[in-house]
């Protein structure tokens, strides 16, 4: 069965890695509880600014392991990729392939974190560069990043990678109480991918 068509096989296997030590992408797992807890309230209020929430407040809360099995039948159901990141085989941050539509569009987004203990040594557009190079192989044509105006870091990640900015959306998502402007940056599949980050194939 064709890549881009929709049932055609999880977009990652549960204990399948992308990308080669020191880092590599993964799924979440049920073992992960307490270092992943750890890590996301480390880093609750550096994120805070960034991360989007719905207008009503936030999601009703999950036991762990309901959020794991949420994200595995996600990536069965080829919706959503997430995948935490490690470096050195410790847990360091996330980037998330999401909102994947395909059909005509073959289309999807993708947000990304790192833990400010790791960060200078880049990791960041190495890990967005794996899932996006990932994504490409599974079908997807077409890659967006969001990025608010004053995030200097993700803008940064974004320029590493050669993603073409699209322009400005205002009042894209709702993040921090109010509806916030993003540039929109994309890549295609079967565009040049420039700089350093990207893997190589043979």
């Amino acid at each position: 069965m064709p890549p881009w068509v929709n049932g055609a096989g999880p977009l990652l296997g549960a204990r399948q890695r992308i990308g080669e030590e020191p880092l590599t992408l993964r799924l979440l797992r049920r073992g992960d509880e307490r270092v992943w807890l750890n890590l996301r309230a480390r880093e609750r209020e550096r994120l805070h600014p960034w991360e989007a929430t719905p207008p009503g407040g936030p999601a009703p809360s999950v036991s762990f392991g309901q959020y794991v099995r949420a994200e595995r039948r996600a990536v069965a159901a080829r919706e959503a990729l997430p995948l935490v990141v490690e470096w050195e085989r410790a847990l360091v941050g996330r980037v998330t392939v999401h909102r994947i539509e395909w059909g005509a569009e073959c289309g999807a987004s993708l947000g990304y974190w790192v833990a400010h203990e790791w960060t200078g040594r880049g990791i960041a557009p190495r890990a967005v560069a794996l899932a996006a190079d990932h994504a490409f192989r599974q079908g997807i044509h077409r890659l967006e990043i969001a990025v608010r105006p004053e995030n200097t870091a993700s803008l940064r990640v974004v320029d590493k990678l050669g993603f073409r900015d699209e322009g400005l959306r205002r009042g894209y998502l709702f993040i921090d109480g109010a509806w916030r402007d993003h540039r929109v940056f994309a890549l295609t599949a079967g565009e040049e991918r420039t700089g350093e980050f990207w893997p190589a194939h043979p």
